[in-house]
């Protein structure tokens, strides 16, 4: 059964006590506008994100896309919206791409050099920070990638930057958006890195709600994340998350996932 108030949570995009603040006000904002409470939780590592994703009392809560196509119809949660951010590899629609990072002074130079690169990655069932690698891999080396160390699972975003930091991955894919959160608010953070390559985009992370909230609570909620931009406080919390605005997406729209990430997989004929 579902709490009283439901939580929201952004866990996925919480890469700094500051960033997380810029959430919780988002999140107080939509919570004043739908008139529905709810309880702003962190779930900090080393809690999972799989046991987020089960909680029967998500209200707003932000899933990756690829577990999410995975699951079978019936057990998906409810789909609230996706965020479009100002930045140009999003097309002005709710997709996200992958930057390709690699240390300013390492010994990847281009392009070329990721087919021998010590790579990083994530968790398994990420698509930006796993998947898209791949992916991008296959496209430009399919059967030249050769079978060499790689470093995982780095978790988050976080764990590629400092693995690149201290030499311990050539390269690493990370979720395009989080690098602009961070780039806006955490520049030391990146300092010393640069994106190499950026990935085709795709549809980005939903604003998921469990299956068990009442219909009427999940439809207010979406209709505040839908038209926040159409208000100054609401462009306001937005601009300062680097996004235009929240749009409706359809689950349909994630079903290519899977297929590119198996489709890589047979591709490149190397396991990470």
């Amino acid at each position: 059964m579902v709490m009283s108030k439901p939580i929201a949570c952004s866990r996925m995009y919480n890469l700094s006590p500051r960033i997380r603040g810029l959430w919780d006000a988002l999140f107080a904002l939509v919570s004043v506008q739908s008139g529905i409470e709810l309880e702003i939780i962190a779930h900090a590592a080393p809690a999972t994100l799989s046991e987020l994703w089960a909680r029967p009392d998500m209200g707003l809560v932000f899933m990756c896309g690829y577990p999410f196509s995975r699951m079978p119809e019936d057990a998906r949660p409810t789909v609230l919206a996706a965020p479009v951010s100002s930045e140009a590899w999003s097309l002005d629609q709710p997709l996200y791409a992958s930057h390709i990072l690699v240390a300013s002074t390492g010994a990847v130079n281009e392009v070329a050099d990721l087919a021998v690169a010590r790579w990083g990655w994530t968790v398994r069932d990420s698509q930006s920070g796993y998947h898209a690698a791949r992916s991008f891999l296959a496209d430009r080396f399919a059967g030249k990638v050769k079978q060499s160390m790689t470093v995982g699972p780095l978790l988050n975003p976080s764990g590629i930057v400092a693995a690149l930091k201290d030499g311990r991955i050539d390269a690493g894919a990370i979720d395009a958006y989080a690098f602009q959160l961070l780039s806006m608010h955490e520049t030391d953070a990146i300092d010393g890195l640069r994106i190499l390559a950026t990935t085709d985009p795709l549809p980005a992370p939903l604003l998921i709600a469990a299956q068990t909230l009442p219909a009427d609570i999940a439809t207010a909620l979406q209709q505040s994340l839908v038209t926040l931009h159409e208000t100054p406080e609401g462009a306001a919390v937005l601009e300062r998350l680097g996004l235009r605005r929240f749009s409706t997406v359809v689950p349909p729209a994630y079903d290519s996932l899977p297929l590119r990430a198996d489709d890589a997989d047979r591709r490149l004929g190397i396991t990470w």
